[in-house]
């Protein structure tokens, strides 16, 4: 496995024009110092310096991470120090505790108390917790902001068209759209990408961090074509996420949400293609009611579960209309559980579904494979086609 490790590279963060030299309180309560250091991906330091003519006694961070949210979450901690008229302390996020994804916002003040009840809250600050190991460059189109540091203007180019066409699929088919904005950080390999991570899997290609708006993904300029179908099925992740976000904690069952970011994708890869015909002729389908579960870690399991998926999406898409899929979305926001949404927008249940998709797709009348022999050449050339297409979603 790759060490989460790097060499620790620290920046300073100062918002101007706060000038803490100068800030001061009736209290008698002066703040010298407050700043914020980078020690990506392990650690975000929070520092504070402070003098009083008593002795300074409570001192607390208090800050605020911008996420999706229902209600603004104020955090606050608390640094260790010895009561003193003059106190230099700080305050460590420890990454491998509670993790924040690359780009992440946080707001912080600090509040300074001494003996005699004088109170100093210092200016708002804020502080981006960047990846300052790469030199990055940037492109924004509407919703969407790419991050890269590897590959020319082109090469963002032709991701930033793939992202857009993704979402133009998405919204033309289904009516599901983007409600904020997202940011994809473009990392020239999947192992850049594992050196920016706390404990990434081995296998790790790609993570979304929905509720942030960001993607953090390895893509190198020269697997362009399987860094775009990539970068849409996470964006499908992100536009599904959104939708769904609600007070009540939705769940959607699996095979909606990486049936639809494997949708975005466009036409089903040929390998996967041959995995679900395979286990059509071999009737060994795994049922709806089992894909709404957490997918198996089994690589060929895993695989069919994906090709399961897609297939399920486009029979819903196809037969009923892409309409409806908005509206299972939205009673799913609403905290409905998987058969109560399904009987009201569809008339039957998980199990009905099972039996409908899995009847369509044994019919030749309307099935869409290839034969054995078309995709079977495919994939023997490509039997690694799809280690980077299973990658870790965080919602």
């Amino acid at each position: 496995m790759t060490k989460w490790f790097i060499c620790l590279m620290l920046a300073v963060v100062l918002i101007a024009p706060f000038s803490p030299a100068i800030t001061r309180a009736e209290s008698g309560i002066r703040l010298i110092d407050s700043s914020a250091q980078i020690a990506f991906p392990a650690a975000l330091s929070f520092n504070i310096e402070a003098e009083s003519q008593n002795d300074i006694v409570k001192i607390r961070l208090h800050y605020q991470v911008e996420r999706m949210n229902f209600a603004q979450v104020t955090e606050e901690a608390w640094p260790v120090f010895s009561p003193s008229m003059k106190v230099k302390t700080q305050w460590v996020w420890d990454m491998r505790k509670s993790n924040l994804p690359v780009g992440t916002t946080v707001e912080y003040w600090w509040t300074i108390e001494d003996s005699t009840g004088g109170k100093l809250t210092t200016p708002l600050q804020k502080v981006r917790f960047d990846d300052i190991s790469h030199n990055w460059k940037k492109m924004t189109s509407d919703q969407i902001t790419i991050l890269w540091y590897s590959g020319d203007q082109s090469f963002a180019d032709q991701l930033m068209a793939g992202c857009q066409q993704a979402l133009d699929k998405l919204f033309q088919d289904t009516g599901v759209h983007l409600e904020r904005s997202v940011s994809i950080y473009v990392y020239a390999s999947t192992t850049d990408l594992r050196r920016a991570m706390i404990f990434p899997q081995e296998w790790l290609g790609g993570a979304t961090y929905a509720e942030f708006g960001v993607i953090a993904i390895g893509v190198s300029p020269s697997e362009l074509a399987t860094g775009k179908r990539n970068v849409a099925h996470e964006l499908g992740h992100v536009v599904t996420h959104q939708i769904t976000y609600s007070p009540y904690g939705a769940i959607i069952p699996f095979w909606l949400d990486e049936g639809l970011a494997t949708y975005v994708e466009g036409t089903l890869d040929p390998y996967l293609q041959y995995v679900l015909q395979e286990a059509v002729n071999q009737h060994y389908l795994i049922s709806v009611r089992s894909l709404s579960s957490p997918f198996s870690a089994i690589p060929i399991e895993a695989y069919l579960s994906y090709a399961e998926s897609y297939s399920i999406v486009e029979f819903l898409i196809s037969h009923y209309g892409g309409d409806k899929i908005i509206s299972l979305l939205k009673l799913f926001k609403e905290g409905n559980t998987y058969d109560d949404a399904l009987m009201q927008v569809y008339g039957f249940d998980t199990d009905g579904l099972d039996t409908l998709w899995q009847q369509d797709l044994t019919s030749p009348a309307t099935s869409q494979f290839k034969t054995n022999d078309e995709i079977l050449g495919f994939s023997q050339l490509n039997t690694n086609l799809l280690t980077h297409n299973i990658l870790l979603e965080v919602n």
